[in-house]
């Protein structure tokens, strides 16, 4: 009993990091993740001081050179265009913030477990994310718990609200869905390459659960987790190649879930008013498609239509124009709004932080190299939509006990 709450506190811990929210009764700007981050620094300094082990290694060094030089370029067309708009000048510090944040996730699993491998870590952020996915229908369904809820967590839920969007905990819009995709390929990967897990019928019910639940909640929540849905399914079915011999128990439970899932969903489509609201919008493309013939959604219009906006400059195509808060130019794309802050130059410093983390971590175990793919093909797909990055897995990534997590039978397929 007193593991199981210890473990729920961990599980908080890993949610206040993946999900940042801030309070009311704190001052604005400060939210989980920035809480997290002095924890991790105070923590990093401890173990430093009595001889732990916690050397900063060559990728995280060549990791913060880049992040160093994408923040002087955009301090450069800042000061070159002679703008205070320092959103992204100042990337270096959001790049310790996660990473202290990151430190004190992989400190608190380490203190439970003994250990942090990529198993501890996909564990508790499926949890984190399912957990996620039935507290926004809580929020959603239970007006009592909704304002509980908004009295005391401060999360722009004003906007939500505004819009029709289902929120949970600091889980909401495309933040949330870039975080269900990351956490359905997480799952994917450890699926089809662990072999503890694949040995393992329970193991593999909580993941599937898990898979199938962000994959039809965290899509009511936003769209952008389909994403991780159809990268997550063409990962299982390239790794393990339909070998039945082989994947005997993982494909019988995923063709029982599947089909309970859409199951349960057609019956809640059909019985429940807000689940066939919340589904027409959460799968609009495929309803587009099935009922008209043309696969398109409002939003994808909109950018379509809105929101592909250039520099007109040279200038601004090289050094950018240093403008980038307060929807300046009237778009969400991640591409325009990045090269029209801080051009071709910036950009392309900030696109090779990801390629060099995907590439140094596709060393780190066997048959991590799809994954590592996948996801930086995620980073850049994002980029289409909005102005993000997924730096926050880089950064556990970075505190793993990846010696532990080769040690994890990892399976040969054949």
């Amino acid at each position: 009993m007193v593991r199981l709450v210890i473990m729920l506190l961990v599980t908080t811990v890993v949610s206040g990091y993946y999900f940042p929210f801030g309070f009311f009764f704190l001052p604005d700007g400060i939210n989980t993740k920035m809480i997290l981050a002095v924890i991790g620094a105070i923590l990093f300094i401890y173990h430093r001081s009595t001889k732990h082990q916690c050397d900063i290694s060559k990728e995280l060094l060549v990791s913060i050179a880049i992040s160093l030089v994408f923040s002087l370029l955009c301090l450069y067309s800042c000061e070159y265009n002679n703008t205070e708009d320092y959103a992204y000048a100042t990337y270096i510090i959001s790049f310790f913030t996660w990473l202290g944040g990151a430190y004190t996730v992989c400190a608190f699993i380490r203190a439970v477990h003994g250990e942090v491998t990529l198993k501890l870590l996909t564990g508790y952020l499926t949890f984190v994310c399912a957990c996620q996915c039935l507290l926004a229908l809580l929020i959603d369904r239970i007006p009592t718990f909704q304002l509980f809820v908004d009295t005391y967590i401060n999360q722009g839920q004003a906007f939500f609200q505004e819009v029709g969007r289902l929120y949970g905990i600091g889980a909401a819009l495309d933040t949330a869905g870039i975080r269900f995709s990351v956490c359905l390929l997480l799952i994917a990967y450890l699926l089809s390459e662990n072999k503890e897990i694949r040995n393992n019928p329970k193991d593999i019910i909580f993941l599937l659960s898990g898979f199938f639940i962000i994959s039809v909640i965290g899509n009511i929540i936003s769209r952008t987790t389909v994403i991780g849905t159809v990268a997550g399914v063409c990962y299982m079915i390239c790794s393990t190649r339909f070998s039945w011999k082989q994947n005997r128990t993982l494909y019988t439970i995923f063709g029982i879930g599947l089909v309970c899932t859409i199951a349960l969903s057609v019956y809640f489509y059909v019985t429940d008013l807000s689940f066939h609201s919340n589904m027409r919008f959460a799968f609009e493309g495929f309803f587009n498609w099935a009922e008209t013939g043309e696969w398109r959604t409002d939003s994808t219009d909109k950018l379509n239509r809105e929101m592909w906006i250039w520099p007109q400059t040279t200038a601004g195509w090289i050094v950018g124009t240093g403008l980038f808060d307060n929807w300046i130019y009237g778009t969400d794309i991640g591409y325009c709004r990045f090269i029209l802050y801080s051009g071709l130059l910036g950009f392309s410093a900030f696109a090779s932080l990801f390629i060099y983390n995907a590439w140094s971590f596709s060393r780190k175990t066997a048959h991590f190299l799809l994954f590592s793919l996948l996801l930086l093909a995620l980073s850049f797909i994002i980029w289409f939509k909005v102005a993000t990055d997924l730096f926050f897995i880089y950064a556990l990534f970075h505190c793993l006990d990846w010696e532990r997590s080769k040690c994890e039978n990892e399976i040969e397929l054949v």
